[in-house]
């Protein structure tokens, strides 16, 4: 007998990251044409409180930032942050490809970090270009934006989740039968939006590996069964890192679950992990195909989140044929 079960979703992380820079219009542009359910925007805000589409607060590992505004590094940390600069001078930079502190390249067998011209967006931007094509093309495409550090930015001086929110109201995404999913790291932070803001939109817990100091969130808590329950209350469901749904067998070195997922699940929870990579494989998989489908037959995953989204949505049709 056939399975009832939904099809997971896949999410491009960061667009199509696995082919060009990360968060540019094109890399979602690639990932709306190979089929993705949903695109990602990590928000983060300028200075004079514009949201842009970026994973880092800063601007070092992804633009030419330094070569531009060489003096414009903090002097307690030597990092360029996004907040200290506004719109329109984070529109002169050029993006590239991820970057390690020495300039190197993240992922060397990516798009090269020498080529290209590609800017920074704002959400707004990213926001109308979805619509459009969407439009265009007759096929619909949900989004998932994560609140980048919530804490730091009210530090900074803005709430950052109260300028999501009426962006993302502007753009008609307004409850549950959106097409949308809103994440963030900070616990305390998403129990406001469902409670104090009134957000009505899909939330998602996400799960670092430690926890977090700077926002109180404490990650530990969040995989036991009251820790799910606790958030089943203010969330819809959860993002852990995938090395926390599985463990390595001593015996033979063959992936096991933790029972995150099952956990997940009993407490009305999806579970949505990050990242699959295809140039980097999770510890016990010998191919990328193997690892998406265990993670789907064994554990029962509802997303994935993926630099590669064409290679899952071929790993999970390959599935459904079988």
């Amino acid at each position: 007998m056939p399975s009832t079960r939904k099809k997971p979703i896949v999410i491009a992380h960061r667009g199509a990251s696995g082919y060009l820079p990360e968060h540019t219009l094109q890399a979602k542009a690639l990932a709306f044409g190979m089929g993705a359910d949903f695109l990602e925007q990590d928000v983060v805000a300028t200075a004079d409180d514009e949201l842009v589409v970026l994973h880092d607060v800063h601007l070092d590992r992804v633009t030419d930032v330094e070569a531009r505004f060489p003096a414009r590094r903090r002097r307690d940390d030597g990092y360029f942050y996004v907040r200290d600069f506004t719109l329109s001078e984070v529109k002169t930079l050029n993006v590239h490809e991820r970057r390690n502190v020495d300039g190197s390249p993240v992922f060397p067998t990516r798009f090269p970090t020498t080529l290209g011209k590609f800017g920074v967006a704002t959400l707004h931007e990213e926001l109308e270009m979805i619509r459009g094509l969407s439009a265009s093309s007759g096929r619909a495409v949900g989004i998932y934006p994560e609140i980048k550090a919530p804490s730091w930015h009210r530090d900074e001086g803005v709430d950052i989740s109260v300028l999501v929110l009426e962006c993302l109201d502007r753009h008609g995404y307004l409850g549950k039968a959106d097409p949308v999913y809103l994440q963030c790291f900070d616990a305390r932070e998403l129990s406001r939006i469902r409670r104090d803001l009134g957000s009505e939109l899909k939330l998602v817990q996400l799960i670092g590996d430690s926890n977090d100091a700077a926002d109180g969130t404490d990650y530990d808590r969040l995989r036991t069964a009251q820790g799910l329950r606790e958030a089943a209350a203010y969330a819809d469901g959860i993002g852990p890192a995938l090395g926390q749904l599985y463990v390595l067998a001593e015996i033979d070195g063959h992936p096991v679950s933790t029972g995150l997922v099952t956990g997940a699940h009993a407490a009305g929870l999806q579970v949505h992990p990050y990242t699959f990579r295809a140039d980097a494989l999770a510890p016990g998989f010998g191919s990328f195909r193997e690892m998406v489908d265990w993670f789907a037959a064994t554990l029962e995953v509802d997303g994935f989140f993926t630099d590669f989204p064409n290679l899952v949505i071929e790993a999970l049709d390959c599935r459904a044929v079988r």
